[in-house]
């Protein structure tokens, strides 16, 4: 499972939202389709282009010209996630299970602004939109050796969502920014200023997916396993590459797991070496030799050898 918030420099969100929402309606312009693919926000799936940009517009009061008014969420299953729902509802069936679990996802959106309020997607003014294709882009391999061109289209099921949050609250009150990670000099402080651990928000998408659908998730296919990749020590990795052999799928094992994935990704490398102590419990101990201090070879004490005076040269200085 992909999410991904996408940053103000691309999502180009100083400014009115018409230009994204008109992006985002290309496959309704390029797809020929009898029916024009809708925005939908969990109150309503009939929402039409001209009400999302009117109604993101209109929610900016007191934002100033630099400060970015909207961002852009994109969550995006795996082949493998999606060939489960496909199994499970059918392909039409597939796209609705989609956008309740988009509902689903921004619930947790709003709870990790952890701010009285703000509960659920209802607090929010948000807007999604389900997209059925991927295209390559210059960055993608294939594009690179030739073998595609940019803005072909990728095959197999590509469904994904694309979701539009307002800066501002549904209220027009607060100012919700998921860039803001900092905690605060203390609790009081952090829960005024606002704060988000973008982290824990990627890692809430998986463990939904995975608890809505009954989706059997391997650990190579989890985040912690690629944070861990990515930014873990080389002995963390070490262990990780334990845990894929004596994997025991039970849900304690898999919190802490989750929990380092977190911890690693925010370079908390200290707790982190705890978690996996503890992963190492859960698994029957396993891990207990590596977690152990490496302790030297003894090397017996030897007498210090007595420095040999040099002889006099009998040169005159």
């Amino acid at each position: 499972m992909y999410i991904n918030i996408t940053d103000k420099k691309e999502a180009a969100n100083k400014g009115s939202s018409g230009k994204l929402v008109h992006y985002l309606e290309k496959e309704n312009r390029t797809e020929n389709r009898h029916q024009p693919e809708q925005w939908f926000n969990g109150q309503r799936s009939d929402i039409e282009a001209y009400e999302v940009r009117r109604s993101l517009d209109g929610n900016r009061a007191k934002l100033g010209s630099h400060e970015a008014k909207f961002f852009l969420i994109n969550i995006s299953p795996s082949q493998k996630e999606l060939a489960h729902l496909k199994d499970r509802y059918g392909e039409v069936g597939m796209k609705e299970q989609l956008k309740l679990f988009a509902e689903k996802v921004m619930d947790e959106y709003a709870k990790n602004f952890k701010r009285p309020g703000i509960e659920s997607h209802r607090d929010l003014m948000w807007f999604a939109k389900v997209e059925d294709h991927r295209y390559y882009s210059h960055n993608d391999k294939e594009v690179k050796e030739g073998i595609k061109k940019r803005g072909d289209k990728k095959a197999g099921d590509q469904f994904h969502i694309q979701v539009i949050v307002s800066r501002k609250d549904i209220t027009g009150r607060y100012k919700l920014s998921p860039m803001n990670s900092s905690r605060g000099r203390n609790a009081e402080h952090s829960m005024k200023m606002g704060q988000f651990d973008r982290v824990a928000f990627k890692q809430s998408g998986e463990t939904l997916f995975d608890t809505e659908f009954s989706f059997d998730r391997g650990l190579e296919e989890t985040l912690a396993y690629a944070n861990v990749q990515k930014n873990g020590k080389l002995s963390q990795r070490e262990q990780m590459g334990i845990l894929m052999q004596t994997e025991t799928g039970t849900e304690r094992d898999r919190s802490f797991i989750n929990d380092l994935a977190v911890g690693v990704s925010r370079g908390d490398f200290d707790n982190t070496a705890g978690l996996i102590e503890q992963i190492a419990t859960g698994i029957g101990g396993l891990l207990s030799t590596l977690l152990e201090p490496v302790q030297p070879d003894i090397v017996p004490e030897q007498e210090p050898r007595k420095k040999k005076k040099r002889k006099d040269s009998g040169m005159q200085r």
